[in-house]
Order: structure tokens, then C-alpha cells, then sequence
């Protein structure tokens, strides 16, 4: 994909911010993302995908190799969750996937995987490359895979996991003077508490019905936002 190179100035251009139009479109695409995972929309995964390309671009330049190097994963996550809204998740199925909760089984095993996956790519990072913040690096990564997860399966509480990655984001762009990124982030934040509410409605109106949200619900993580 062609991204546009030419950098301009910020509107507060007093402060000696700069942007460059690679970090304006992965803003506007990321927003839209979580908007649209907010509404449940299938379109959310191609928005994610041209979004994932954009911030490969700018993470690589900026020096946050893990941030960089996920947005690879969260292509191929998109393509699996893509499938699994359509299908509900099961083979030969083609119903629509259903909100649910997580159960006590999937945090052990989220949590685990995450703890292990940030201990090791602190170390590598901290190692193997030039990364000034390896551990915050690393800690935005595996939150982001732990929600990414949970917003494949339609799991409520990943909508937690995206606040979190919100919460280390934030002060991490700023340090690495994305503060374009930075706002957006606050944005996502603000999205992912909506989608929250919005996605807890859908899951009592379901559990309400006797649908399939209730009876799933004790099986598994609700959905989580795109940020």
C-alpha cells in the first residue's frame, strides 16, 4: 500500500509537534475501527486491517518494534476473527457469534500466556534492539493480544483489556512525541467504555430472550474493542 511520505505541522505547531500523514490516516482508520466493533459491525476488520498497515509504518520509524511487529499479528487475528463473526465460531455454522462472558478458566489462561509473553518480549526487546521503553512496550502488546483475543470470541470483559492497553498507550505515544496517536488513544478510550455499555445491553437483552448469550455466558470472554 502507498503511504504518503510528506510531513506537515500539527495545529499546535507552536509546541514543535509534527505529524506525518502515515499517523493521520492510522488515527482516522483506528477510530473508525472501534466504532464499528462498538456497533458489532462486520466491516471493523478490513477498516482494522488498512488500519494494522498504517501503524506498521509508523511504530517501525518511531522505534517501537513490538507495537510494529504486532500489528502483523493483528492481521492475521482480523482474518480469524472476520470468519468467526460470520460463522459464530463453529464449523459448518453460519450463524452470527453471540456476546458472552469470560469464564474463570479463560482469565487463568490469558493471563498466564500474557505474563509470559511480556516477560519475554521485555527481554528481547530490551536485548536485541535500541527500544528506550521495552517493558511498557511490551506490557501495550500483550495487553493488545489478550483483548484482540477476546474481540474475536465477542467476550465482554476484552472491552477491559482494550481500557488497560488505552491506559499504557497513552503516556507511551506521548513519550515518543506521537501525539497525534496520543489523542487518539484517548479517543479509543472514551470508545472502548462505550462499547462496553453497549455490548453489556446486548448481552442482558440476550440473556433476557434465553438466547444463546446466556447459556454461553459462563463459557467465555465477551467482546473486545479494536485500539
Amino acid at each position: 500500500m502507498f503511504i504518503v511520505n510528506l510531513t506537515i505541522k500539527e495545529t499546535g505547531a507552536s509546541m514543535g509537534w509534527q505529524t506525518s500523514w502515515t499517523e493521520i490516516l492510522a488515527a482516522a482508520t483506528g477510530a473508525l475501527c472501534v466504532w464499528l466493533v462498538a456497533r458489532q459491525h462486520i466491516a471493523n476488520w478490513p477498516v482494522g486491517i488498512a488500519n494494522n498497515v498504517f501503524f506498521i509504518v509508523l511504530f517501525a520509524r518511531a522505534g517501537l518494534y513490538a507495537d510494529a511487529g504486532l500489528q502483523i499479528v493483528f492481521i492475521a487475528l482480523a482474518a480469524y476473527g472476520w470468519w468467526s463473526w460470520t460463522h459464530g465460531g463453529g464449523p459448518g455454522t453460519a450463524e452470527t457469534l453471540p456476546v458472552r462472558r469470560t469464564t474463570g478458566t479463560e482469565w487463568a489462561a490469558l493471563a498466564a500466556a500474557g505474563a509470559v509473553g511480556v516477560l519475554a518480549l521485555t527481554l528481547l526487546l530490551d536485548r536485541a534492539t535500541d527500544s528506550t521503553v521495552p517493558l511498557w512496550d511490551a506490557l501495550a502488546v500483550g495487553l493488545s493480544l489478550m483483548a484482540t483475543y477476546g474481540q474475536c470470541r465477542k467476550l465482554l470483559e476484552s472491552w477491559w483489556l482494550w481500557i488497560a492497553t488505552d491506559l499504557v498507550s497513552i503516556p507511551l505515544y506521548v513519550h515518543k512525541d506521537l501525539y497525534v496517536t496520543a489523542v487518539l488513544y484517548v479517543v479509543f478510550l472514551a470508545l472502548c467504555v462505550a462499547g462496553l455499555i453497549g455490548w453489556r445491553r446486548a448481552l442482558a437483552a440476550t440473556e433476557g430472550t434465553g438466547g444463546t448469550g446466556g447459556t454461553e455466558g459462563t463459557r467465555g470472554l465477551k467482546t473486545a474493542a479494536t485500539a
